[in-house]
């Protein structure tokens, strides 16, 4: 074993070389989605490709790229000038516009891979139906380019023909060509880096390094899990419905059996999959389940591959959390993995009461929008908006926050209006929007654009009909809602949603707020009973 303080070093180190590759990908990116609400996640794997790293990014991102990586190796190796590129939900990814680039790190002459450094970005558009990918399809065919595993560099050589292809088919062909050189930058940045430490340290000590990680990630887990009473826990959520079918909601239930240090999470009753983008596969799934234990251990703690061993994730294949080819899976990335945190956190709440939060706002509030500028030039927009953060143990829920499986931040204003043909009118917090107790929840937002033109909008939003549920005598948070102001006319919408918009049209997007956590603590006039005196003897109303 190494020494304790040794081991955290190198954590640092590696982390930092995460981070920094974030750095790049923020400031060399096109979009605002990459560049404004840094929607990409970036990791650290050895030659193995296990996880050695990750930077604070997107935790959906992160829990599903072992799976990637692990597709990526099944198809190919690569080689010295290698890049792969994919965005396949059934390969270990999570939704089509999440676009991942591969690259191997190899050390002197050796012809094995020491590292690979990995990347995830979300582009505002990949093709399919609607603007933003993200619309309201059948089938993933529907919905966008899909890009199994393949070569998008061999041997230092671009693969014109599959990048052509994939250009051909999308709205903005100049910004995704800029994001995509982005992402590749943030590769070359992690590559010196760690190029850079193997040659300081030698890749026999960092393998000494790695291997302390992992047993210290996983010893943190394993405690983490026996901390929780040996048993099983069950819990049901429901999405409010799949957004074509009606209005039948879709059910995700849990059961997390702890036994000892090992917790075996099962979802095999779950609904079967639907004729809607709210499916989700079971990289993502595997992706909520880290996330959610992960709460438990806490801040500041190695996230690495070992973390990932005392856990089992249990799926159905063809049901809604862990889906086949054609599903649509759009919608199941961003709201289908938060109601998965939902349903484990309802269970784990029965096990550990005193350290579980009530729902948070459970939707990241999807919006799409396309159209052509006044120069005839066609423009994607999307992002997500925050909500009301559950109540926690000792705490309030946060107002106005990205909360659970997405870790963005919002698109300013100044830098929205600049660059497309809508305003934002309003964006403010949704007061008194989080549910009631000792802990309340946060409130949600309320963000309204007006559009300058005509365009086509998609929706993807949930909790618009079932409530962020409270915890522990908390009450539910407030549903959220999305209405359509046309002159003096307001619609509402289904949480889930296309359609077209012109020029003045107004919409309004109100987020659920979180539940509270406990019981509320009535005052002394609410209980219709008098102060207590100074000598300590109660009142009487008698």
């Amino acid at each position: 074993m190494l020494d304790a303080i040794e081991t955290e070093v190198f954590n640092k180190l590696f982390s930092s070389i995460a981070e920094e590759m974030g750095i790049i990908l923020t400031r060399a990116s096109f979009s605002s989605n990459i560049k404004e609400r840094r929607d990409f996640s970036c990791a650290i794997f050895d030659g193995r490709g296990r996880l050695v790293a990750q930077a604070s990014h997107i935790p959906v991102h992160l829990g599903s790229m072992p799976a990637t990586l692990a597709a990526v190796l099944e198809a190919f190796s690569l080689s010295p000038g290698d890049i792969a590129i994919t965005n396949d939900p059934f390969s270990g990814g999570s939704h089509l516009p999440d676009i991942t680039l591969v690259e191997a790190v190899f050390s002197g002459s050796s012809k094995t891979p020491a590292y690979y450094v990995v990347n995830r970005a979300h582009h505002a558009d990949v093709g399919g139906i609607s603007p933003g990918s993200m619309g309201l399809c059948r089938s993933i065919d529907q919905e966008g380019v899909r890009i199994a595993p393949s070569y998008l560099y061999r041997k230092g050589r671009l693969n014109k023909n599959l990048l052509d292809h994939f250009l051909g088919r999308v709205r903005n062909p100049e910004e995704r060509l800029g994001d995509l050189r982005a992402q590749r930058a943030s590769l070359a940045r992690g590559r010196q880096r760690l190029l850079a430490l193997l040659k300081k340290h030698g890749r026999k000590h960092l393998i000494r390094v790695q291997s302390d990680l992992f047993s210290y990630g996983s010893r943190l887990m394993e405690a983490t899990i026996a901390g929780i009473a040996d048993g099983t826990y069950r819990f049901t959520d429901y999405l409010d419905d799949d957004g074509l079918t009606g209005d039948r909601q879709v059910r995700l239930s849990v059961a997390v059996t702890i036994d000892g240090s090992r917790a075996t999470v099962d979802f095999s009753d779950s609904a079967d999959q639907v004729a809607s983008p709210v499916n989700t596969v079971k990289s993502v799934t595997v992706s909520a389940t880290i996330y959610a234990f992960l709460c438990l251990l806490g801040n500041g703690y190695p996230v690495n591959h070992g973390s990932y061993l005392p856990l089992a994730v249990v799926c159905r294949h063809g049901s809604i959390v862990d889906a086949s080819y054609p599903a649509a899976v759009a919608a199941g990335n961003v709201e289908t993995s938060q109601r998965i945190v939902d349903v484990l956190f309802g269970a784990l709440a029965k096990a550990a009461p005193q350290r579980v939060p009530a729902a948070s706002c459970g939707s990241m509030n999807n919006i799409a929008i396309g159209g052509r500028r006044a120069d005839g030039n066609q423009f994607s927009y999307y992002e997500t908006i925050g909500g009301g953060m559950g109540g926690r143990p000792g705490s309030a829920g946060l107002a106005g926050i990205h909360t659970h499986m997405t870790n963005t931040m919002n698109t300013p204003v100044e830098a929205l209006e600049h660059s497309y043909p809508f305003e934002i009118v309003r964006y403010g917090l949704r007061k008194s929007s989080g549910g009631k107790g000792r802990c309340p929840g946060g409130d949600g937002i309320i963000r309204s654009y007006r559009f300058n033109g005509d365009a086509q909008v998609s929706l993807l939003s949930e909790r618009r009909k079932l409530q962020p549920y409270g915890l522990n005598g908390g009450g539910p948070g407030k549903t959220g809602e999305n209405i359509l102001e046309r002159g003096k006319k307001k619609r509402k919408l289904a949480g889930k949603a296309s359609f077209s918009v012109r020029r003045g049209d107004i919409l309004h997007i109100k987020t659920p707020g979180g539940g509270g956590w406990g019981e509320e603590r009535r005052t002394a006039e609410q209980q219709n009973i008098e102060p207590m005196k100074q000598d300590g003897r109660q009142g009487s109303n008698a």
